[in-house]
């Protein structure tokens, strides 16, 4: 049993699901400072940047705290940060929510609306808030699926078909689809579900609020957060 005790930095810019997360971590043994403070940000050893809400909000809240380069500086110092619903949008280039407006730009794509197909007799409810499954990007096609789907990611031990709980109206599309690490259907159209880059992995859906399933993401975000800091002392 490892005897380190991981801190978590969770972002406060005003707009986000900050308890549930913070007991999540607490939960699994991390220690969850909810925190706008750029020097806790970065001393921490992962982050998590959480959102609900307007995107445009979002970047303005994380502009006026001047939080833009914290959240960078966290990139390139090779920490894990985690983005959790709008908090993976936020990492995108632009949203076209309300308008256009300019995102972390520290992954390449747009954020887009869901839209109805009437030619398809398919009509949308949206926002989409529902359980939801989630599979690896390229589950299209495969008549067996590896069993190790998501090895060595924050989805580790998670099954392919695993129901997740999300609320949203927009989704991301990362230019770059080799980043995709799941997806889900909705409206008859696969759309990104989670992300992963490097050190950034994020979800679209809300582990916190996803059970059983969701709770081992932190759970594996604790084990990443270990490991890193057991190579670093060896």
């Amino acid at each position: 049993m490892s005897t380190i005790n991981p801190t978590v930095a969770v972002i406060d810019y005003g707009l986000g699901n900050l308890f549930s997360i913070k007991h999540a971590c607490d939960h699994v043994g991390m220690q969850a400072n909810i925190t706008s403070n750029k020097s806790t940000i970065r001393q921490a050893d992962a982050v998590i940047l959480p959102g609900v809400g307007a995107f445009g909000d979002a970047m303005s809240a994380l502009q006026r705290l001047d939080l833009v380069s914290t959240i960078h500086d966290v990139v390139e110092s090779g920490k894990l940060l985690v983005g959790i619903c709008l908090g993976l949008q936020l990492l995108f280039s632009r949203s076209h929510e309300f308008g256009i407006h300019k995102g972390l730009g520290i992954l390449e794509g747009d954020v887009i609306q869901f839209r109805s197909a009437p030619e398809r007799k398919e009509f949308l409810k949206i926002p989409q808030v529902c359980w939801n499954k989630i599979r690896p990007r390229y589950h299209r096609g495969k008549s067996q699926r590896p069993k190790a789907v998501w090895s060595d990611t924050l989805l580790d031990g998670i099954m392919d078909g695993t129901y997740m709980y999300f609320v949203h109206s927009f989704y991301a599309v990362p230019r770059d689809k080799s980043i995709i690490l799941a997806e889900s259907l909705y409206g008859g159209s696969d759309f990104c579900a989670a992300v992963r880059k490097d050190n950034v992995t994020a979800f679209q859906f809300h582990p916190e609020r996803s059970g059983k399933s969701g709770l081992a993401i932190y759970e594996n975000l604790y084990k990443q957060i270990t490991q890193q800091e057991e190579a670093r002392r060896a």
